[in-house]
């Protein structure tokens, strides 16, 4: 199992064992702004990572930020903008920022705090459409478990937040699934594809705990699964959670990066319904 950090945080701590920082968070809101609270981003004299937004807002605030560094300011401090009359954007809405300078001593605290809450993801398969999707998912927040039965099918260059996994049958890996996975089925074969499903189904039924399972193909191949299924002994209702084809509709390109694209957007449509 191979594991990759999360980029723009290893970056900023990386930076931090070099020099001080500034930790730039969006501390409140107020109407139309262009990124919400607990937003962040990390400036110093030669570089920054994350973005509160961009626009005149986050220019001004590296420039704050930086003034702050050249004047070894040690105590945090606040600032906030109305984005309409003071910057000249269209958002209208209030923004307070809180500036901290920070520094290698509290490299292991920042990270407790600005790690990202990640939606647990499986992806079963590693072909050209998982490995457009797990390019696709690289800047969004999901902990991808990446599994396949063959060997030597992962790329090198992993995107962070991806761990890779063989696993013989691939289904066996359902079992040990973090609860509350979503589960993308697009392995090398039907017959793999079809016992993972059955076992994605089973965990559902006894345990309710994977919110998606999304399987890849035509709908005539979900018909012919889901006759084998019920051969199985799986009921309609267990069958209905299975969501295939993937993807949106109405997207219609069978391209890998589209598939990826479509997907994708399926999944965080349905992590804004979950957590609205």
């Amino acid at each position: 199992m191979h594991a990759t950090p999360h980029s723009d945080l290893d970056r900023f701590l990386q930076q931090l064992s070099v020099a001080p920082a500034v930790l730039v968070t969006v501390s409140r809101t107020r109407g139309s702004v262009p990124r919400e609270a607990g937003t962040w981003m990390a400036v110093w004299p030669a570089g920054q990572v994350g973005t509160i937004g961009g626009g005149h807002l986050e220019w001004d605030a590296v420039r704050r930020a930086r003034d702050g560094l050249a004047n070894a300011a040690v105590q945090p401090w606040e600032h906030g903008e109305a984005l309409g009359p003071s910057l000249g954007q269209c958002c209208g809405g209030v923004v307070e920022l809180r500036f901290e300078p920070v520094d290698s001593a509290q490299a292991a605290a920042l990270r407790d705090r600005l790690t990202p809450a990640l939606t647990p993801l499986a992806l079963f398969g590693g072909g050209h459409v998982g490995q457009a999707i797990v390019r696709a998912l690289a800047p969004l927040p999901f902990a991808v478990r990446w599994i396949d039965s063959r060997d030597g099918v992962f790329p090198a260059d992993l995107p962070p937040g991806v761990c890779t996994e063989h696993s013989e049958p691939v289904q066996d890996a359902v079992r040990d699934l973090v609860p509350g996975s979503r589960v993308l089925i697009m392995s090398f074969s039907h017959a793999e594809d079809l016992d993972i499903v059955a076992a994605c189904l089973a965990r559902h039924q006894s345990a309710g705990d994977l919110p998606f399972v999304g399987l890849i193909g035509s709908q005539t191949k979900w018909a012919t699964f889901r006759r084998r299924l019920r051969e199985r002994g799986v009921g309609d209702a267990a069958l209905d959670h299975v969501t295939s084809p993937i993807g949106l509709p109405g997207i219609t390109g069978k391209e890998p990066a589209v598939i990826a694209a479509s997907v994708v957007a399926q999944l965080l449509l349905r992590n804004t319904a979950t957590s609205g």
